[in-house]
């Protein structure tokens, strides 16, 4: 499988044979589902929580006497029944934290990979080389390349200060290291955009 490889100014500068095992297995649906749950579910905090009738201040005294007075009879004012008692079976403080085997994770971000690859969603650049940390210098090279306001995940293999700086205004780019992508980050977007370093550390990585 052979992939274009565009200079920064939309141009076609070459051709790179991808690996198969990674940009040309069958997508695995369930896999990649199961993959995504996983990492959102991780960035849950699992801080919440609410008071049950033990844990209501107050309520120590019996409102009023058990029989006599024709009304239902009543052992705290903190009931669960009552306003201003406790919560039954509320959401306590936990952890969601799902584990994912490497074999599932690197099985997910091939198969996603390989999903883009089908679609034509991934665009591959030679290096990503700005001058500048200005954000119109992004979008200039954005609309050379067709992908003006389009949902973007930028792939880079090494960090680059320029390039984080000259995106930080830009709602629709997200950057993140290629070593680092995970299947959500691969996913999450329109076009997966690329530099051809940024596609040699994911053969390295994920290659069977």
């Amino acid at each position: 499988m052979k992939l274009n490889i565009l200079k920064l100014d939309g141009s076609k500068s070459s051709q790179i044979k991808a690996d198969e095992s990674v940009f040309g297995i069958k997508p695995n649906e369930p896999v990649i589902r199961q993959a995504v749950l996983a990492e959102l579910t991780n960035l849950r905090q699992g801080t919440h929580s609410t008071k049950n009738r033990a844990s209501v201040a107050g309520g120590g005294r019996k409102p009023w006497r058990q029989k006599g007075r024709g009304v239902a009879r009543a052992g705290t004012i903190r009931s669960p029944l009552w306003r201003g008692g406790g919560r039954v079976f509320g959401p306590e403080p936990h952890s969601y934290n799902k584990k994912l085997s490497k074999k599932l994770s690197k099985l997910a971000r091939k198969s996603v990979l390989s999903s883009k690859i089908a679609n034509n969603e991934i665009v591959i650049v030679e290096k990503f080389q700005i001058d500048s940390h200005k954000t119109s210098n992004f979008v200039s090279l954005l609309k050379n390349l067709g992908l003006h306001k389009k949902k973007l995940t930028v792939l880079i293999s090494d960090f680059n200060k320029k390039i984080e700086w000259s995106t930080q205004n830009l709602r629709y780019v997200y950057i993140v290291n290629a070593s680092k992508a995970s299947a959500y980050d691969l996913l999450d977007c329109e076009i997966l955009l690329m530099d051809k370093d940024s596609l040699l550390v994911l053969t390295t990585m994920l290659k069977v």
